[in-house]
C-alpha cells in the first residue's frame, strides 16, 4: 500500500549510542519551537526586570530617600541584579534545571549534551555567552537562524561551541498503559499459532487504520484484494468483506498473545522468532513501571529514590535498553519503538545524572580550576597581551611625537578632560571623583561594563579570532593615545592615581578573556587530530573556566574602581592597593599552577 501524507515523518533526530551499545534517537526541537521558547523567555525576562526596576525605584525613592549611603548601596544592588538577570537567566536555568528555561519548559524542549547526557554548567555558560554573536550581532537572530537551518542537528553557534543540542522533552507523551482484563484473559486461551506473516499482519493493520481515508472505489478494490489473499487460509464466515477483514485481524491479535505465539522462523531450523504483539504484551508492565520511576527521577533527581533502589533502577534501565534493541529486531509497531526510545532516553538522563559526582563547591572553582585554566593557557594570554601592548606603545609614541594628532584621532571629551587635568590637580581634585553616596552605584556600573567588554572579547574567538584581535588592537591603541595625551599636558600622575588601584586586575582580566577567545579560534582554525566539533567543545570547557577567572578578577577590580579609585583617598593608598592586587594575582596564578594538569583532565 502507498503511504499517505500522514505516514510522512518530517521530524529530525539525533542518534546517540549509550554505554550499553544501544542506539537511542533524540527528536530534535524545530526552529519554530526554539524561536517561540526564546521569545517567551525574553518576554519573561523583560517583565521580571521591569518589576525589579520599578520596585527598586520605589524603595530607593521612598524608604531610603533620606538615607544617602543606604540609598546608594541599594541602587548598586539593583544594578547588579539587572545585570545578572540579563546574563544569568538562560545560563542558570539551563545549568540548574536540567537544560530547561521557563520558555523551553512550556514548549516541551530542553538542552542536552551531544552525548544525550544532561547539560553541564560549563556548557550552559559557553552556549549563552555565544548568544552575543548568534542572537544579537550583527542582525538579531540572523546567525542563529542561518546555522540552525543549515546544520543537520539544528545547532546555532552557541551549541557548536558548547557541544549541545536542543531536543523534545516529552518522553512520556505516548503511554502504553496496562493490559486490560480481556487481553489478559485472551493470553490464557489456547487459540493456536498465528496464521499471518509479520508483513501481512502489518499490512492489514495499516489498511484498517486508514480505511475511512480512502475513496470508496479504492476501498472496494483493496478490500477485495485482501480478502482473496487471506480466504484460502482462513475460512470466510462473514459475507461482508470488510467485516471479514476485521474478524481476521482481531483473531490474529488474540493468537499473537497466546502461548502458541512463539514459532519457528521460516527457512531457519532451530531459530525462534517472537511475534511483536506477544513481545509487547509480555513487557509492557515492566516498561510502564520503569517509565514512572524515570520520570520521577528526572523531575526530582536522585533524591526520588532510596540509596538501595539505585542499583535496581540501573539494572532495570539495562533491561529496557535491551528491549529497545529487541523491539527493532522483532519489527514491532513504530509507535512502540518511539515510546521505548523516549523511555530509554528518560532513564539514560536520570541514571547518568544520578551516577555523576556531587556538585563541586564554588570555592573549588574559584581557587583551583579557574586559575589553573589560565596558567594552562598562558601562551594565549601572552598573545593577547602583546596584541594590546604593542598598539598601546605605538599610540603613546605617536601622540608624544605629534601632539597635534590629538585633535584628529582622540575624542573631544578626552581632550577636554586632559586640558582640565592640570587645573584639577592644582586644586586637589582627583580624576572622576564621586561622592560617597554615588560610589556603590559607580562600582556596580563599572563592574557590569567591564564584564560586558570581556565577554565580547571572548566571543570574538568564534570569528576565527579576528574580532578579538581587533578589539585588543583598538583598545590598546586608545589607551596608549590617552596616556600620551595626559603626559603632554603634564597630568599623567593625575590619571594614574585613578587607574592604578584597579588597572592591574582589569587589564589582566581582559587579556585572559581574549586568551579564552583565542582557544576557541584555534579549535576552529587548527583542530589538529581531532574533529573541529570535538576540538571546539574541549577548548570551550577550558575557556569557560578562564571566563570564571575573568569574572572573579573583574568583580574585585570593579569594587576597587568604584569605591577607591573614584574617591579622594591619598594617592599612596591607591598605589599601595595596586601593588597588593599584583601580589594577589601572582599568588592566585601560582596556586592554579599546581592544578593545571587536573583541569585539563577534567575537560576531556
Amino acid at each position: 500500500m502507498a503511504a499517505s501524507a500522514r505516514d510522512l515523518d518530517l521530524r529530525q533526530h539525533h542518534g546517540v549510542e549509550t554505554p550499553e551499545h544501544v542506539d537511542v534517537r533524540f527528536e530534535l526541537a524545530g526552529v519554530g519551537s526554539r524561536m517561540a521558547a526564546g521569545l517567551l523567555d525574553l518576554l519573561l525576562l523583560f517583565l521580571g526586570l521591569m518589576v525589579v526596576w520599578i520596585g527598586g525605584g520605589v524603595i530607593v525613592g521612598g524608604v531610603f530617600s533620606r538615607q544617602g549611603m543606604l540609598q546608594g548601596w541599594f541602587a548598586a544592588v539593583m544594578v547588579l541584579i539587572m545585570f545578572s538577570g540579563v546574563w544569568g537567566y538562560f545560563t542558570l536555568f539551563e545549568a540548574l534545571n536540567g537544560g530547561r528555561t521557563p520558555g523551553k519548559q512550556l514548549l516541551g524542549i530542553r538542552v542536552v549534551m551531544d552525548t544525550g547526557r544532561s547539560i553541564t554548567p560549563a556548557a550552559a555558560l559557553i552556549r549563552n555567552l555565544v548568544r552575543i554573536l548568534d542572537c544579537y550581532f550583527p542582525i538579531p537572530f540572523a546567525p542563529a537562524l542561518i546555522t540552525m537551518f543549515l546544520h543537520p542537528s539544528n545547532k546555532r553557534p552557541g551549541d557548536l561551541a558548547a557541544g549541545t543540542i536542543v531536543v523534545r522533552d516529552r518522553p512520556t507523551d505516548w503511554v502504553l498503559g496496562a493490559a486490560t482484563e480481556s487481553e489478559s484473559a485472551a493470553d490464557a486461551i489456547e487459540t493456536g499459532p498465528p496464521e499471518l506473516s509479520e508483513d501481512e499482519f502489518r499490512l492489514l493493520d495499516r489498511f484498517l487504520a486508514r480505511l475511512s481515508e480512502l475513496n470508496p472505489d479504492v476501498q472496494v478494490r483493496l478490500t477485495a484484494d485482501l480478502v482473496r489473499r487471506f480466504e484460502t487460509r482462513i475460512p470466510r464466515r462473514n459475507a461482508d468483506p470488510q467485516g471479514y477483514l476485521v474478524t481476521v485481524f482481531a483473531e490474529e491479535q488474540r493468537k499473537r498473545r497466546s502461548r502458541f505465539a512463539p514459532r519457528a522462523q521460516a527457512g531457519a531450523a532451530g531459530r525462534i522468532t517472537v511475534p511483536a504483539e506477544r513481545f509487547v504484551q509480555k513487557k509492557r508492565q515492566g516498561w510502564e513501571s520503569f517509565r514512572t520511576t524515570a520520570v520521577r527521577m528526572e523531575r526530582s533527581g536522585v533524591g526520588a529514590l532510596e540509596p538501595g533502589e539505585i542499583p535496581a533502577f540501573a539494572a532495570q534501565y539495562r533491561e529496557v535498553a535491551a528491549d529497545l534493541a529487541r523491539a527493532r529486531t522483532y519489527q514491532v509497531d513504530p509507535r512502540v519503538i518511539t515510546y521505548l526510545e523516549r523511555v530509554v532516553t528518560a532513564g539514560h538522563n536520570a541514571l547518568y545524572r544520578a551516577r555523576g559526582k556531587g556538585r563541586t563547591p564554588l570555592p573549588h572553582y574559584i581557587l583551583r580550576d579557574f586559575p589553573a585554566a589560565v596558567v594552562e593557557s598562558w601562551q594565549y594570554v601572552l598573545l593577547a597581551f602583546l596584541l594590546f601592548a604593542i598598539p598601546a606603545a605605538v599610540g603613546y609614541r605617536m601622540i608624544r611625537d605629534r601632539p597635534a594628532l590629538a585633535e584628529e584621532i582622540v575624542s573631544p571629551v578626552m581632550v577636554a578632560r586632559a586640558e582640565e587635568a592640570a587645573e584639577n590637580q592644582v586644586e586637589g581634585r582627583g580624576y572622576a571623583q564621586a561622592s560617597k553616596e554615588d560610589r556603590p552605584v559607580a562600582a556596580a556600573l563599572i563592574m557590569s561594563n567591564n564584564i560586558n567588554v570581556s565577554f565580547g572579547t571572548f566571543v570574538g574567538g568564534l570569528t576565527g579570532g579576528l574580532l578579538t584581535a581587533w578589539l585588543l588592537f583598538v583598545n590598546g591603541m586608545m589607551l596608549g593615545l590617552v596616556i600620551g595625551l595626559f603626559q603632554n599636558y603634564h597630568a599623567l600622575n593625575y590619571l594614574m592615581t585613578f587607574v592604578a588601584g584597579h588597572g592591574v586586575l582589569e587589564l589582566t582580566a581582559i587579556f585572559i578573556s581574549a586568551g579564552a577567545g583565542f582557544r576557541l579560534a584555534k579549535a576552529l582554525i587548527a583542530p589538529g587530530d581531532r574533529t573541529r566539533r570535538d576540538a571546539l567543545v574541549l577548548e570551550g570547557r577550558i575557556a569557560a573556566r578562564m571566563i570564571g577567572a575573568v569574572v572573579t578578577l573583574l568583580v574585585i577590580a570593579g569594587t576597587i574602581e568604584g569605591l577607591l579609585s573614584a574617591s579622594d583617598a591619598p594617592a599612596i593608598w591607591k598605589y599601595g592597593v595596586s601593588a597588593a592586587t599584583a601580589v594577589l594575582l601572582i599568588f592566585y596564578l601560582m596556586n592554579g599552577r599546581k592544578y593545571r594538569t587536573s583541569v585539563v583532565v577534567r575537560s576531556l
